[in-house]
């Protein structure tokens, strides 16, 4: 964070010194990894697989769990985290947030022993890659209609279905698949080199073009009945594990809104226009005033989740109010951001666009904007519109 945005805003007395620790090396690695590449890396649509590896050194994946080989973090250190990605790009912090909000989650939280044992480890050194297959070509707000089935066969489970936008497919070693079965919605960890499975990449993205999304057909696989997660039974289990992505993403958006209000005060500084800096005028500045105060906002909002998620009391409603906010006033921020910077705020000197292309993604996933306006709705009235 620059100098000028520190003096008006920084909440670094609110955290304890391993927060701002893990906050500083993600940043660091941020700066340092990411930011000199991203720009190349998303107008080639290229996603930096060696990556993984390091983020794993770096302790991030899956940080938030107690498990063997997990970090055991905080959640406002992973926050913080995902802030730091984010601000760089939303394609990391989505990496961070499938790996470990979803697809570790998931075993850790519903898994055997033996589950945990195989896959956490080397996914949390970054030597497994998985993804969490639940979202399906229909729609995915309504994953109660979901049509991929899983049946018994003797001591297996046969499993028959297409999957769409499941994030790392392509490249994961290991698939959560969510099913129907007789018996409610269940889990199954699905190595991807089993017979039957198949993901494409999906491509003419606009958006997250340095990150990984997926069709995914699921031809007869078949798994031994030890692939099924016992302790999830239910929607219960993938909505768990959302809401542990989403609340990655309410300090991930206000990372990018972070970056675009960064560059927007040293272009008000720099540029001049009638002979002075074009933060001289009064309108640059209410511009600049109006972004801050909603990015103080949500950051404060996403510290508070933050220290309520640690105490244990952290509701799905409040999460919907932290991801509703942060993402809604993050694209707000980004356009804000692209008039300061003019015309060249279209190019790929600034990552303004990039950000905004990106935060349009991020608004679909996880719940989409109006899914949780209907959440908080019906927390206010006690009546479902949906």
């Amino acid at each position: 964070m620059t100098t000028t945005l520190d003096e008006a805003f920084s909440i670094d007395h609110l955290l304890t010194d391993e927060e701002r620790g893990w906050r500083d090396r993600a940043r660091a690695f941020a700066a340092e990894r990411i930011r000199p590449v991203i720009e190349q890396d998303f107008e080639d649509k290229h996603f930096r697989r060696e990556l993984i590896a390091e983020l794993g050194a770096l302790g991030v994946l899956g940080m938030h769990l107690k498990d063997e080989g997990c970090a055991g973090a905080g959640a406002v250190s992973y926050g913080l985290v995902c802030h730091e990605l984010e601000a760089a790009d939303s394609g990391w912090r989505t990496f961070v947030s499938v790996q470990g909000s979803l697809a570790m989650s998931a075993i850790s939280k519903f898994g055997s022993d033996e589950q945990k044992a195989e896959w956490l480890p080397p996914m949390a050194r970054g030597e497994r890659v998985g993804c969490f297959a639940l979202t399906e070509p229909d729609g995915g707000s309504d994953p109660a209609a979901m049509r991929t089935r899983a049946r018994r066969d003797g001591d297996d489970w046969v499993i028959t279905g297409t999957k769409r936008w499941i994030g790392l497919a392509a490249l994961a070693d290991v698939a959560v698949v969510w099913a129907a079965t007789d018996d409610g919605v269940r889990g199954f960890v699905v190595p991807t080199g089993t017979p039957g499975f198949a993901a494409t990449a999906i491509d003419g993205k606009l958006s997250m073009r340095a990150s990984v999304q997926c069709d995914v057909v699921l031809d007869e696989v078949r798994v031994p009945g030890s692939a099924m997660l016992p302790g999830a039974r239910g929607l219960s289990g993938p909505f768990s594990c959302l809401n542990e992505a989403r609340y990655g993403i309410v300090w991930g958006a206000m990372g990018a809104a972070r970056d675009c209000l960064e560059v927007s005060i040293d272009r008000a500084t720099t540029r001049e226009v009638f002979g002075r800096p074009i933060g001289a005028t009064q309108l640059i500045q209410e511009k600049l005033a109006n972004m801050l105060v909603e990015y103080e906002k949500g950051m404060l909002l996403a510290l508070h989740l933050g220290r309520l998620k640690e105490a244990g009391r952290l509701t799905p409603t409040q999460i919907s109010v932290g991801k509703l906010n942060s993402v809604r006033e993050a694209l707000a921020i980004a356009r804000e951001a692209r008039t300061i910077l003019g015309g060249d705020g279209i190019t790929n000197a600034f990552p303004v666009m990039r950000h905004m292309a990106n935060l349009e993604s991020v608004r679909t996933y996880e719940g989409t904007d109006e899914i949780h306006t209907l959440v908080l709705g019906r927390a206010l009235t006690g009546l479902a519109a949906f």
